[in-house]
């Protein structure tokens, strides 16, 4: 009998308590930081933070949890779909 191993990917979620608190679970990985950006990697995509003052207070890469504080400017997902060219301005009003 053949094993088959299944990869189960962790939940995502993102929880923003007043702009100055947020918390993410499935976090695969944190690419780069400063205190104006941290850019990770979850279970949905890329994920870039912008804000002021950010500190990473604790990361669990096992459970896949990321906790952060400072004041939060934006967060924006990255993917490989968004890199994607689909045509210009009226290709996507004319569809």
């Amino acid at each position: 009998m053949e094993e088959r191993k299944l990869i189960k990917t962790k939940p995502h979620n993102v929880f923003m308590e007043s702009r100055e608190k947020l918390n993410i679970t499935g976090v695969r990985d944190v690419v780069s930081f400063d205190e104006n950006t941290i850019i990770l990697n979850t279970e949905m995509g890329g994920l870039i933070l912008k804000g002021a003052n950010l500190h990473i207070n604790k990361l669990n890469v096992e459970d896949g949890n990321l906790n952060i504080e400072g004041y939060i400017i934006g967060c924006n997902y990255t993917d490989k779909a968004d890199n994607k060219k689909t045509g210009g301005f009226f290709s996507n009003i004319f569809k």
